[in-house]
């Protein structure tokens, strides 16, 4: 085994395929109604009328391992980013579903026959929310943020897509915070602090040194939960304490107009949290069981990643807090938007996926109401992996599927 394939992370990305000749690109920069700025790219192959656009609330997809396959298929492709790429510390859902709204009415203005979004991992969940937002009147959309934040989604103009694709989503970052953080955290300002009885990687709850597997007691999976979230709630009123902070500090600056009062509005209060790559399905894969491998979405070890920097969720704002990453204030949660989704749709599993399981899929298209609904799988892990070595990616596979669906509709 070579150094780079034994790496904690290795296997995460997804090699593609090289994109076909005659595809035109450009790169454009947008105006959001409330004034932001968001880049997309443009990609067209010759004769192109239906578009599929890709975007994501914290990551950058100009280069998703899906593209070349779209465009192979004759398909534009429009990637396009958030106001915060590659940046969770002031992610604000509601601002990220007017980035969306930019790009889909800039689609509209080009001139495409069909406009079909996929939203993959996160994205799925993104997309879910801006169909449930952009399928209501003005007035009935969201006013603010769950901080308080005026948010100008009453204001956006808002064009649904012909049709939308779910590939392998999450059931929302705070959904997922949820399941991965790790309770054992006694001292929310030492990442080394644990409580032995809630520690998922010691022996004496039932972890196994990996790569063997581990297998939990109910009693204990059970405990875990409950003190997941307990350990979020905890978070919840730390955030809501600095914004409440942070309000009374403005307020005050606009009755008095003490420039101090205005400092301490603006101080940002920044929420730390460690240890979020502790979901126990990662190292028992008899709980909620599929063709997944051992570990997490971010490598090999979750004992060791646990404790590492890339994680869910690690650094953020109270606002963003509140908003993406509380399971229990955040707008984005996928069951819950699925309601306000009725355009034709297309569910896609992965069936090796380490974040969203198949008890999450069954949930999700029992709750979407579109009634043209596809609900459908691909053998894969979470970032579209093969299954095993020597196998089909799931990129590939998915590609088919989707292809599939596109043309027999549009």
């Amino acid at each position: 085994m070579t150094e780079t394939a034994s790496r904690l992370g290795a296997g995460r990305y997804v090699d593609s395929i090289d994109s076909p000749d005659g595809v035109t690109t450009s790169v454009h920069e947008l105006t959001t109604v409330d004034d932001a700025k968001v880049t997309g790219v443009l990609r067209v192959p010759a004769g192109a009328r239906t578009v599929v656009t890709v975007m994501h609330p914290r990551q950058d997809v100009t280069y998703h391992s899906l593209v070349p396959y779209f465009l192979g298929a004759g398909y534009a492709v429009w990637t396009q980013g958030s106001r915060s790429p590659n940046n969770d510390l002031t992610l604000i859902h509601e601002q990220a579903i007017i980035d969306f709204a930019a790009g889909h009415a800039f689609l509209r203005s080009a001139g495409f026959d069909h406009v079909v979004s996929l939203g993959h991992s996160g994205g799925g969940t993104l997309a879910a929310f801006y169909c449930q937002q952009a399928s209501l009147s003005p007035p009935e959309r969201l006013a603010t943020a769950p901080s308080g934040r005026p948010v100008a989604l009453r204001d956006a103009e808002m064009p649904l897509p012909d049709g939308v694709v779910f590939l392998a989503p999450h059931p929302g970052q705070g959904a997922l915070l949820r399941r991965v953080i790790d309770p054992s955290v006694v001292d929310e300002g030492d990442p080394l602090s644990v409580d032995p009885g809630l520690d998922p990687f010691d022996a004496r709850n039932g972890y196994r040194p990996a790569p063997e597997p581990t297998r939990y007691d109910e009693e204990f999976v059970a405990r875990y939960r409950a003190a997941q979230a307990e350990r979020l709630r905890r978070i919840d009123d730390v955030a809501r304490g600095h914004v409440a902070e942070a309000q009374a500090a403005n307020g005050s600056f606009k009755q008095d107009g003490d420039p101090a009062d205005r400092r301490r509005a603006l101080a940002p209060r920044l929420i730390t949290v460690y240890r979020t790559d502790a979901d126990l399905r990662n190292v028992d894969l008899t709980l909620d069981p599929n063709e997944r491998p051992y570990g997490s979405l971010f490598g090999r070890r979750p004992d060791l990643t646990n404790y590492g920097l890339v994680g869910f969720g690690r650094l953020s704002t109270a606002e963003a807090w509140l908003s993406t990453w509380s399971a229990n204030t955040t707008n984005a949660d996928f069951v819950r938007c699925a309601p306000g989704v009725s355009v034709p749709t297309f569910l896609l599993e992965f069936t090796g996926d380490q974040a969203s399981y198949p008890v999450d899929i069954a949930a999700m298209g029992d709750a979407l109401a579109a009634d043209d609904l596809t609900v459908g799988a691909v053998a894969g892990t979470h970032f579209g992996g093969p299954i095993r070595p020597g196998a089909p990616t799931g990129t590939s596979l998915a590609a088919t599927r989707i292809e599939e669906w596109i043309d027999a509709r549009f």
